[in-house]
């Protein structure tokens, strides 16, 4: 089978199931692609401190600008001409690769594209979209980091096995059109629901929903997602007195019980629901029905029966 191109994405994917315990078939099942391209990944593209998905990134790119510069002038005056048939990259990487078996990928052609370009060439006049293109594997480099961030991998045992009441996991749900958004807490061991609607979801105002919907439990730790609206995290921190660790991006599952959560607020609220037309009292309603929903992994207990039987024992 054909090694498959892998994304940042799928990287940290594979970074985070592999930490979890998941072996090469599933995490080749998650992430959706071939058993054999987990396997070629995880060799070629590791480091001297084992896979780390950043720098398996960069030994990918490596390799394959040093695979590009093997590629002859008159392969790419092949490529110019059927350009000039106004021929997609892709259309040309593919016919190229079954009737001559020559390995150009759409995403070489683009870049060598826009190089014309820059150096005063028409060959982007050819294309069909003449805007500059934006190679996929490049999507997740533009969320900005979030400064004095603690990764997930230093939260303390204790969080994994639900130990106690007070570690949270928090997210936001965002509305049609990204008009205002909710903020949802989940306390990984009663299941507890806390939501909050914010006009916009900026740091300052995720901020003071986070420590308003807090402030009356008990606090140990939350575990954020990795959007920019918790960059005030170091604020939260201190006024909960709690501590706070950040999940890998793109990596969901390492919040579970905040995501399975989120579905269940979907069945209220779908993706095309409007928050600018709900009320606080519309967010209310929703945490109270999900917070008396018996759940099968509390034994069918309600979350909100269920904190006030373990608070303080």
């Amino acid at each position: 089978m054909s090694y498959s191109q892998l994304t940042l994405e799928q990287r940290y994917q594979i970074y985070g199931l592999k930490k979890t315990g998941c072996n090469q078939t599933q995490i080749a099942e998650i992430v959706d692609v071939d058993k054999s391209t987990i396997s070629r990944e995880l060799r070629r593209n590791k480091g001297q401190k084992g896979y780390r998905p950043k720098q398996a990134q960069r030994i990918a790119k490596a390799r394959r600008n040093k695979v590009q510069c093997r590629i002859t002038d008159s392969k790419w005056a092949i490529v110019e001409g059927l350009l000039n048939l106004k021929w997609s990259p892709e259309e040309i990487s593919g016919w190229l690769k079954k009737y001559f078996h020559v390995q150009i990928s759409h995403e070489w052609i683009y870049q060598h594209v826009w190089n014309d370009k820059k150096q005063g060439g028409k060959l982007y006049k050819h294309l069909r979209c003449q805007k500059s293109y934006r190679k996929r594997s490049q999507t997740g480099e533009k969320r900005g980091k979030i400064p004095n961030q603690t990764s997930i991998e230093e939260r303390p045992a204790v969080v994994e096995d639900r130990e106690r009441l007070g570690d949270w996991e928090g997210d936001t749900i965002i509305g049609k059109g990204k008009q205002g958004a909710i903020v949802t807490l989940v306390d990984r061991k009663s299941r507890l629901l806390r939501m909050g609607l914010v006009a916009r979801r900026t740091k300052d105002a995720v901020k003071e929903a986070v420590i308003n919907l807090l402030k009356d439990y008990p606090v140990h730790t939350i575990t954020f997602d990795n959007g920019k609206e918790f960059a005030e995290h170091e604020e939260i921190a201190q006024s909960l007195d709690a501590d706070i660790y950040f999940a890998h991006p793109y990596s969901s599952w390492e919040r579970g019980t905040n995501e399975n959560t989120n579905k269940l607020i979907r069945q209220y609220f779908p993706k095309d629901t409007n928050f600018r037309e709900l009320s606080n009292s519309d967010v209310q309603f929703v945490e109270s029905q999900l917070n008396f929903r018996p759940r099968k992994c509390l034994a069918f207990e309600q979350p909100m029966v269920f904190l006030k039987s373990h608070c303080c024992t």
